[in-house]
């Protein structure tokens, strides 16, 4: 199995050319959701749809799945499935079960995909859950992730949309994977800390989850939430902002960063799809005096299996970074807060 896995991951199928949020105005096409037990469905770009079974019990509905961004089999399959997971936890439930979604190519060794599924049933049994089937097809690349079911109490959904002005903004895992997993696959990794990206982004938010339920979800604690992965912090952010009504200011300075990345960004290694969310972003984001190139990059940096970016009640605030600490999510940060909408086209302010 000596084989660089990234490097049968071809560049750019058509949806790679197509600048980040193309599909919002198409799925405005669609039919609307007319079901009334769909709690969350589309229309405020959660992580995850959410349907009501009865007044207890919602299920939560999401897939995700990608071609390598680490070259261990082993590690792509465990990463792949945490990044699927997280969307359950963004919302506030508990995984129950999932199927394996697999494209892999005929002339590849097949304990290359073995590899792959033990990293993902492995990562599935951290959480308490099994993988109990899922469809493979032939691909030119190999191609893997899950079809995740969750349940949350309907009350107790986090979703984008319920941002309030004043809430603090928790960010529980650094940013920076994009930029650290481009440099490995351009053998230009020189402070070797593609280890330390795969373990930021093999870390499961279970924990962050569990610690916005334990401090409430609701008027008086958790507003709103949602997992940081391929637009970048804020991009998220963008989808929370929308959804919400309101706007936002990030502190540069509070933002943890996996500190390889900042030596990277600075070389001018990232990744193609944190260049396009930082040039989608500039209609969105008010840049303050003294920001660098480097550090739009990293804000807009496209991340795998990142962590939560919550809202919290500021009188919560600090009931949640307790909780977060409590936990073992070392990296929990304040990293903002949502405002009032600002009265200029830009809803998010960097400072």
């Amino acid at each position: 199995m000596a084989i660089r896995l990234t490097k049968t991951a071809k560049r750019a199928g058509c949806a790679a050319k197509q600048p980040p949020g193309y599909l919002f105005p198409l799925l405005q096409r669609l039919p609307p959701v007319t079901d009334p037990q769909v709690l969350v469905g589309s229309a405020t770009a959660d992580d995850a749809a959410v349907y009501r079974l009865d007044d207890e019990r919602a299920l939560v509905l999401t897939t995700d799945f990608f071609t390598p961004i680490v070259d261990d089999p082993y590690d792509f399959g465990a990463v792949a499935a945490a990044n699927a997971l997280s969307d359950v936890y963004a919302m506030g439930g508990r995984p129950l079960t999932a199927l394996n979604l697999v494209g892999f190519p005929a002339e590849l060794e097949v304990e290359i995909l073995g590899e792959i599924l033990r990293g993902g049933a492995e990562k599935a049994r951290e959480a308490g859950i099994d993988l109990v089937g899922g469809h493979t097809i032939k691909s030119e690349e190999p191609i893997y992730g899950l079809a995740v079911t969750g349940l949350v109490h309907p009350q107790r959904v986090v979703s984008n949309a319920g941002g309030r002005p004043g809430d603090r903004l928790i960010l529980t895992k650094p940013i920076g994977t994009g930029i650290v997993t481009t440099a490995a696959k351009n053998d230009e990794d020189s402070l070797g800390a593609i280890g330390d990206a795969i373990a930021v982004m093999a870390t499961l938010n279970r924990a962050a989850a569990e610690a916005m339920i334990a401090v409430g979800v609701g008027e008086a604690g958790v507003h709103a939430a949602t997992d940081i992965t391929g637009f970048g912090l804020l991009g998220h952010l963008r989808n929370i902002v929308r959804a919400s009504g309101c706007g936002a200011v990030i502190e540069r300075a509070r933002v943890p960063v996996l500190e390889a990345a900042l030596t990277y960004v600075g070389q001018g290694i990232a990744p193609g799809g944190t260049h396009a969310n930082r040039r989608f972003l500039a209609e969105s984001v008010a840049w303050g005096e003294g920001l660098q190139e480097a550090d739009e990059l990293l804000l807009c940096d496209a991340q795998t299996s990142g962590g939560l970016l919550i809202a919290v009640a500021s009188e919560r605030s600090e009931a949640l970074m307790s909780a977060l600490h409590e936990r073992g999510v070392q990296h929990a940060t304040c990293v903002g807060e949502l405002c009032e909408a600002p009265l200029g086209p830009k809803p998010i302010a960097v400072r």
